[in-house]
């Protein structure tokens, strides 16, 4: 990763511009190319320094519902439980954790029934143990950026 790259990373971190061609804006902005931006970014992200570029939205100020989810899963079926859970729309993070509840995510749906719901469909899976839905009682927001020098 070179110099470019790195401020490439700092200013992908800021977010894109709101414009009909961002990768057009923010290469201007580094005295790039469009295309050598967008080959900068595709090479960035095959080699595994983006995982991903997207939205960050406020669901509940969208109207939807959030919430963590901790779950006990039989290791030997854990596998198969998180690819269960990574099918369901609305999942937007599922890691696994060395700890009691070994397998966490996230999940934003319309409303808490339909957490409910979808919940009661996780718990009947073969292997899961016991599950917990941890909602959030305030929001305390953090910006994180990591600074590339």
């Amino acid at each position: 990763m070179d110099k470019i790259d790195k401020e490439l990373l700092n200013l992908l971190q800021e977010g894109l511009p709101l414009s009909v061609r961002p990768f057009r804006e923010l290469g201007k902005e580094m005295g790039l190319s469009e295309n050598e931006t967008l080959n900068r970014v595709n090479r960035l992200k095959n080699e595994g320094y983006i995982r991903r570029i997207g939205g960050v939205f406020n669901s509940h100020e969208l109207g939807f519902y959030s919430t963590l989810i901790a779950a006990r899963v039989n290791p030997q079926k854990i596998e198969e439980v998180a690819e269960f859970i990574n099918s369901i729309s609305g999942v937007t993070h599922n890691y696994e954790r060395n700890n009691y509840y070994n397998l966490w995510f996230t999940l934003t749906v319309g409303d808490e029934a339909e957490v409910d719901s979808i919940l009661n469909e996780v718990a009947e899976r073969e292997g899961v143990e016991a599950i917990m839905k941890l909602p959030s009682m305030k929001l305390f927001k953090i910006y994180f950026k990591l600074a590339l020098k």
